[in-house]
């Protein structure tokens, strides 16, 4: 009997219009967003390439190590074809060098403005917004719509359990309504496959959780439909309340949450931050100016009285030395700010990672944050990619430092100018490595963060607690329903 009574469901739900439009709407949008996906990250990739090649061919340009400067680029990542996250969002690319902080700057959007204000259509939004409003409009009225039309009341004039019935609805509401998402899936895989897009092993599993996760989701809004169907009379009634349920949960309870935590927990913004960098970093070269001239007149006060042959020959002795010195001291300067602009970047990312917490805690009290959370994170383009990606900058701009200080002196290149002393000419200055070029094939390279994955168990097991408790609700209210 079980069998027969998905069997009649399932049948429903194929011969419907609903699913014939929701199909197609389902196919398009997923096939149209996963060719534009691979187009994008194609672009992408080229663009990433060609700018690592510049990069290269500019450092080795360069005649000597004084101030030299390396840029490092995000390398794209193919699971943002399904999922984008905030990869467009944040920052391309970082300066890395002894006189700039790290942060990666120039995003997508911040170049084309217009994604930003209409965002990317991808395979989370389909499955966020598209599927779970058609699972809603699809099961509205499966109790109490069968009740108004007299189907329910036939049903139960013969000796089917009520807990067959219930089940037999869920299980072929739920067989029907998951072809529109697994079929076009199949076929975007298989675009992925054609088009020679680097997927790993690792890459390939994430998209299978991604999809299990996705079809969770969908099974918590079609329980929730049968649930509201199965508590109301009238199949109008239930639309409506189904349908401001849903804006609550999708557009509403996720934004509240993060706003709510941003009221709560301040963190200043990047203005603040680099402000307060500024500050810092004038105060400290306006005290070393002052220094530097305090120096210079207490040297000036050490040779009053002496005669001028007496003056040039100590400042010929000891020119090297203050140069030498002071070079030292501005280093001293630079690695103040840079240990200061650290400190700051740490602060805020602590009070940051305060305020996310909190809000990520308010905004899962609805499943679609739980489900947008869950893969983002599977995707890795979770809000931790920016901070991902600048830890691991920070780390390669203390090593690349380093390698550049060494090379500087094993060159010789103090200060950029190299002072020669003849017994005839004097004194001459020039710049150091006038010709040649750089030999950077043992600079150290950059490497990006690994994506090492965990499986997101919380927002999984609040994905399955909403569905139980969305089922579960049905099913009680099912069994306490009025047929007549």
């Amino acid at each position: 009997m079980l069998s027969t009574l998905i069997l009649k469901e399932l049948k429903s739900i194929l011969l419907s219009p609903k699913f014939t439009a929701t199909f197609a709407v389902c196919s398009l949008l997923m096939l149209l967003s996963t060719y534009i996906g691979i187009q994008e990250y194609r672009a992408s990739v080229k663009q990433y390439e060609t700018a690592v090649q510049l990069v290269d061919q500019e450092l080795r340009e360069k005649t000597d190590w004084m101030g030299v400067s390396n840029r490092i680029y995000r390398m794209p990542d193919p699971l943002s074809i399904f999922v984008t996250g905030i990869t467009n969002d944040i920052g391309r690319w970082s300066s890395v060098d002894h006189f700039n902080t790290v942060k990666l700057r120039h995003s997508s959007y911040s170049d084309d403005p217009i994604f930003a204000l209409f965002r990317f259509v991808d395979f989370t939004f389909i499955v966020q917004i598209v599927l779970s409003l058609f699972a809603i409009l699809f099961t509205y009225d499966s109790i109490n719509g069968e009740r108004e039309s007299g189907m329910l009341k036939l049903v139960f004039s013969n000796a089917v359990p009520r807990v067959k019935y219930i089940t037999a609805k869920f299980v072929g509401s739920w067989l029907g309504l998951v072809l529109p998402l697994t079929i076009p899936l199949a076929i975007s895989s298989l675009l992925v496959m054609l088009y020679n897009i680097p997927f790993t092993a690792h890459h390939w599993l994430s998209l299978l959780q991604l999809v299990g996760i996705s079809l969770l989701y969908f099974t918590f809004f079609m329980a929730l439909g049968i649930f509201i169907s199965a508590m109301t009379k009238h199949s109008n009634v239930s639309f409506l309340l189904s349908f401001v349920i849903w804006i609550l949960l999708v557009l509403i309870i996720p934004r509240v949450g993060i706003i709510t935590a941003g009221q709560i927990v301040t963190v200043p913004n990047a203005a603040e931050i680099e402000g307060q960098r500024d500050s810092y970093a004038k105060d400290r070269w306006e005290q070393f100016k002052e220094d530097s001239e305090k120096r210079f007149q207490e040297r000036q006060a050490q040779m009053s009285g002496m005669t001028k042959e007496e003056e040039e020959k100590i400042q010929d002795d000891n020119m090297w030395t203050v140069m030498v010195m002071e070079d030292s001291l501005r280093k001293q300067v630079e690695r103040d700010i840079n240990d200061y602009s650290v400190k700051l970047n740490e602060d805020l990312r602590n009070r940051k990672a305060v305020q996310e917490q909190l809000g990520f805690i308010l905004s899962r009290f609805s499943p679609s944050s739980a489900y947008q959370l869950a893969v983002m994170n599977l995707a890795q383009t979770d809000i931790y990619l920016k901070s991902r990606y600048e830890q691991s900058l920070l780390s390669y701009r203390s090593v690349f430092n380093q390698y550049t200080d060494k090379k500087q002196k094993q060159s010789g290149e103090a200060g950029g100018i190299r002072i020669t002393m003849d017994s005839e000419k004097g004194f001459s200055f020039s710049t150091p490595r006038e010709k040649g070029t750089l030999n950077i094939s043992d600079m150290p390279r950059f490497e990006h963060p690994q994506t090492n994955t965990l499986f997101p168990l919380l927002d999984f097991g609040l994905l399955v607690f909403f569905s139980v408790t969305a089922f579960a609700g049905a099913f009680v209210g099912f069994l306490r329903y009025d047929v007549r």
